[in-house]
């Protein structure tokens, strides 16, 4: 990986960073303080939506970022691609385990209330668990190879597979079965049943936790950098020791 170059305007980035801490504060400050209708079901809990479907956005776009970058590795061999296509496949992957994890206590509160439930194979459920187990295994197949340049192409090529995959997993199959997820086959969908004062947040909580995604990528593929850059300082060193 050596040769690898990538530099990063710092001032552009703080920016930007700033900018994203300061547009999730007032999500927050909105998702928890601004009055909503009363849902028949959901109650309170609606206000999950402000962090649960993000979430899911947040996955499909980091999902889409790495697997360009895949594209572009297998196009060009620059390695930078390849790091970058890891780097948001790994932060995109915390976003999908968030978004499992808010719609597991959600179902947990709404659905499943007065049973001992937490999971009950809903289509929706089982999907997306498939859809970040596939992720899962990228990243079992990347520590399964050991060459550089084969980890990469093999890799790329299996990420445009699980971003194909992606559509169809979260969107598709589930809307064509019965579920208790909005949307799913017998339901409305969830622009049905919520107010529109509640997508005055709702949409900007989605653009906060892109710009959140953005974010940790970027300081994510600073770090990976930064580490070969140190390792690539210390080999001549340890080829000098006795």
């Amino acid at each position: 990986m050596s040769g690898v170059s990538y530099s990063i305007n710092l001032r552009h980035y703080r920016r930007i960073r700033n900018g994203v801490v300061v547009w999730l504060t007032l999500v927050l400050v909105g998702a928890f303080l601004l009055r909503i209708p009363r849902i028949h079901i959901l109650e309170h809990t609606a206000r999950n939506l402000y962090f649960h479907v993000p979430m899911w956005f947040t996955l499909m776009v980091a999902a889409l970022v790495s697997a360009y970058h895949s594209l572009r590795y297998l196009q060009s061999g620059d390695p930078m691609r390849d790091v970058r296509a890891r780097e948001a496949a790994r932060v995109g992957l915390v976003f999908g385990l968030l978004g499992l994890f808010t719609g597991i206590v959600w179902a947990r509160f709404t659905w499943y209330l007065g049973t001992s439930l937490w999971w009950n194979f809903d289509p929706k459920q089982s999907f997306v668990l498939v859809q970040l187990l596939i992720y899962g295994a990228y990243f079992v197949l990347r520590s399964a190879v050991e060459d550089p340049e084969k980890r990469g192409r093999v890799a790329a090529v299996y990420n445009l597979f699980a971003c194909v995959t992606m559509p169809f997993l979260l969107y598709v199959l589930p809307r064509q079965m019965e579920s208790l997820h909005p949307g799913a086959e017998g339901n409305p969908a969830f622009s049905d049943i919520t107010h529109p004062i509640m997508r005055l947040v709702f949409y900007p909580a989605v653009m906060g936790f892109i710009g959140l995604f953005w974010v940790l990528y970027t300081q994510r593929v600073r770090l990976a950098l930064l580490e070969q850059r140190v390792a690539h300082l210390r080999a001549p060193m340890l080829e000098t020791e006795p």
